[in-house]
């Protein structure tokens, strides 16, 4: 089962999530892929994803931007295997700026970005990563949102793919699906 979590204000509507849905559904494999809408609350979201790991078996995680930092923890409790394609590094941190207003560009949701946010953020950051052979990193040297050195600097004992130029939404992404499923 292929799980994949969305950033920071986004879906499952998201263009990597399509492109892995169409994947699977053009190998016939449609039930092998997740990808639910998260809430905006870290915890809840984290709860949501934990439910889905534990129910159920040989899970692998892809987690882009915000959802490549939920990744990160999630695959460090459970053991398991993760992409991480541009994902945020220490979260709290680099959303500290984005208290307010802020609205789910797939869902149209509106709601309040609080402190009590940046905590539950907080709560979910690991000073360094304790498995790193099972995360993958994938970055691109554009990422206009990110600077993709943080996370070369964070996962440096990881695999990692480092591709020049490219953006945050990472515009080479379905040439490395192969890459992905074969981690």
């Amino acid at each position: 089962m292929l799980i994949y979590v969305h950033g920071f204000n986004s879906g499952s509507a998201s263009s990597k999530a399509r492109q892995l849905q169409a994947h699977f559904a053009s190998i016939g494999q449609p039930q092998e892929y997740l990808c639910p809408d998260l809430p905006h609350r870290p915890a809840q979201a984290i709860a949501v994803l934990t439910e889905l790991i534990q129910k159920h078996n040989d899970v692998k995680l892809v987690g882009s931007s915000l959802g490549g930092f939920y990744a990160t923890w999630l695959a460090e409790r459970f053991g398991i295997k993760a992409v991480l394609v541009n994902p945020a590094v220490h979260a709290h941190l680099l959303l500290a700026g984005e208290l307010g207003e802020q609205k789910n560009y797939s869902s149209g949701e509106i709601y309040q970005f609080t402190q009590q946010h940046l905590d539950e953020l907080a709560a979910l950051d690991l000073p360094r990563v304790q498995h790193p052979q099972n995360l993958l990193l994938m970055v691109e040297t554009g990422d206009e949102v990110l600077d993709y050195r943080d996370a070369v600097a964070y996962y440096a004992d990881s695999r990692q793919i480092v591709e020049p130029g490219g953006d945050h939404g990472f515009r080479s992404f379905t040439q490395y699906i192969p890459t992905i499923l074969s981690f």
